[in-house]
This record gives structure tokens, C-alpha cells and sequence, in this order.
């Protein structure tokens, strides 16, 4: 969950007279059925190809002030996302189809789904239901958090011995034979590392029954049922005495301040995969301090932290965290082996 930077809007003042002002200026709205916040009717035969639909959504998508954050950083990113996902191609094919035109009844699903981003401001991964992580789709909903973690670019770039620029965080890749995913939300974590590393049985744990439903239906899309289990509990709780290869985590770490300032599309997010406490490493402070048991020796801890690298620093001063960079993050996730816990 990559940390969010926003400016938020302003708030209503003290007035009284003015909050029920507002109020009273809300409710012949509410009586349409509509929502405050409108789009502009578009006429038939206006916009025609899909590069047209991406224009259109990217104004109104700057005209709404919304925030990206969820797998998109900018308007135009999101908007062919979202125009994509209505006609049913993968992102990768927007390029072939950005100038093919599109029919009446696809014109009126895109302008929909539009509509609703502006409208409810739900991260779009919510509107059409799924989101891509290293190319691979998940289905995603309201139950789980919407994916960004930069954990499934490490697998891929730390893990392999035939990569000479960043080389291997553990000896022999091959050899990873137990991997353990915490706090595994939708489970995608959980599916990229068994990608990752064809060999290895993974568990996957999460404390939300909830997440573990839609983690079980992307775990079958993906056809990985006999090696991908999941486990209801808090943290290493359903695991007994298991040790594995390898640990990664992506747990929520929003602290106190950043849990007051999240914008309204996390806030259609659970709160429980967010909150990480006061400075944000409660959960990441159980991990390190459990983890060594639970690692085999020649083992290690992945795990992504955002912007808290500071608060674990001062909590460990002694700890020598591994800080990984990767192409949009810079010291937000770290690695310790098994000798460092």
C-alpha cells in the first residue's frame, strides 16, 4: 500500500449558520436521487474513439480534484484503465485500439463508469473489479484493499540468481521451498510468489474473513488451490511452530496523521488494512519481533513499511534493515535476514 500524499478539501467552518446552509442546499439532491456532483451530457457521435473517451475522462477527472492512488498515479493512466476495462481489453492493448471507434451502447458504458468515478469517488478498481499487479488481473471489491504494493516487483527483480545488476536477497532462489504472505488481503501477494517461485507451497494469512473470500476467488482464477493456502488469524497465530523460506508482508502501516488526512476514495477502503497505530509500525513491530521464529536459517523477512522507515529506525536503532528501492519507490520496503532477528 504505497504511502498517499494529497491536499485535502476544505473543511466547513465553525459557522453554524453555514453548516445548515449546506445542508439545506443537499437535500433537493438528495430527493432527484442524484448525486451532487455532475458530468456534462455528452451528444451522440461527440466523442468516437477510445482516445476521445480518455480526453473526456481525464478533464473531468481534473475538473473533480480526485485522487489516484490505487495501481493509477494520473488522470490519463486511470482514465484508459477504466476505458479498457468497459470494452474488455487488457491495458496492454490500448495502443492497438486508442483510434478504433467505439458503438453507441460501449459509448454509454463508458460515459457511465465515468460518471461513477466522479460521482462516488470509489477507486475505479472498485467500479469495474479488478486491478492488474505485473500484469496479472485480481478481482477486487470493497472488501479488501485495493492492491499497490511494491513487494511484487521485488520478487521479480531480487529473486533471481541470473540477475547481475540487483543479484539475490537469499542464495538460491530455487531452494525457496515455504513461502508465508501476511496480512494477505486479496491475496495477490500470495499468487505473484507462487508465480515467483514454482516450487513453493505459500500460505497466506489475514484476519478478515472477509479479504480471505475474495483472497479464495482469485487463488481459483489463478488455479493455484493446491498450492496456495489460506489461514484466518492474526499474524502467525494459525501457524503453529511452521518455518519458512521466506516472509513477506505488506501490513498496514497509516499512522495516527495519515489516517486523519486519507482522501474520500480510501476512505471507501477498509480502515483495518490501513491503520498502523500511532506512528504507523504496530503491526510491523509484531512481524520482526515474531518473524525469527518462523524463519528457517538461511531465510528472510520482506516486508513494505511506506514512509515509516524513520519510526522503525528509531524503534530498532541496533536492526540492519536491507532498504530496497524499486521504479516508483524509494526506501519503503526492507529485508532482514534470519541472523538480523
Amino acid at each position: 500500500m504505497p504511502a498517499i500524499t494529497t491536499t485535502m478539501p476544505p473543511r466547513a467552518g465553525p459557522n453554524p449558520d453555514g453548516q445548515i446552509l449546506m445542508a439545506k442546499r443537499a437535500k433537493p439532491a438528495a430527493k432527484r436521487g442524484r448525486a451532487a456532483s455532475k458530468t456534462p451530457k455528452v451528444a451522440a457521435g461527440e466523442l468516437l474513439t477510445l482516445l476521445d473517451f480518455v480526453r473526456y475522462a481525464v478533464s473531468r477527472f481534473i475538473e473533480a480534484k480526485l485522487v489516484f492512488a490505487h495501481g493509477t498515479t494520473d488522470p490519463v493512466a486511470e482514465a484508459a484503465f477504466l476505458v479498457c476495462e468497459t470494452l474488455h481489453l487488457h491495458p496492454d492493448q490500448f495502443e492497438t485500439f486508442a483510434t478504433a471507434r467505439v458503438t453507441a451502447a460501449e459509448a454509454r458504458q463508458i460515459l457511465e463508469v465515468i460518471a461513477r468515478r466522479v460521482t462516488t469517488r470509489k477507486p475505479a478498481a472498485y467500479l469495474v473489479h479488478k486491478i492488474y499487479m505485473r500484469g496479472l488481473p485480481f478481482y477486487v471489491d470493497e472488501r479488501v484493499i485495493v492492491p499497490r504494493s511494491f513487494v511484487g516487483e521485488l520478487l521479480d527483480s531480487h529473486f533471481r540468481q541470473s540477475d547481475e545488476e540487483n543479484g539475490s536477497l537469499v542464495d538460491d532462489p530455487g531452494s525457496v521451498q515455504n513461502v508465508l504472505d501476511l496480512c494477505t488481503g486479496s491475496g495477490c501477494l500470495a499468487i505473484l510468489a507462487a508465480h515467483a517461485f514454482p516450487q513453493a507451497r505459500v500460505d497466506a494469512v489475514d484476519i478478515s474473513g472477509d479479504a480471505l473470500d475474495v483472497a479464495a476467488r482469485n487463488v481459483a482464477d489463478h488455479g493455484l488451490e493446491d498450492r496456495v493456502r489460506l489461514h484466518r488469524g492474526d499474524l502467525f497465530g494459525p501457524l503453529g511452530g511452521q518455518r519458512f523460506d521466506l516472509i513477506i508482508s505488506n501490513p498496514p502501516y497509516v499512522d495516527a496523521q495519515g489516517m486523519a488526512e486519507l482522501p474520500r476514495e480510501c476512505r471507501a477502503e477498509p480502515k483495518l488494512a490501513f491503520d498502523g497505530g500511532a506512528d504507523g509500525i504496530d503491526i510491523v513491530r509484531r512481524i520482526l519481533d515474531q518473524a525469527g521464529r518462523h524463519l528457517t536459517p538461511q531465510g528472510g523477512l520482506l516486508c513494505e513499511i511506506g514512509r515509516c522507515r524513520p519510526a522503525l529506525e528509531a524503534a530498532y536503532p541496533q536492526t540492519d534493515f536491507l532498504w530496497l528501492d524499486t521504479e516508483e519507490s524509494d526506501g519503503e520496503v526492507f529485508w532482514i535476514g534470519a541472523a538480523g532477528l
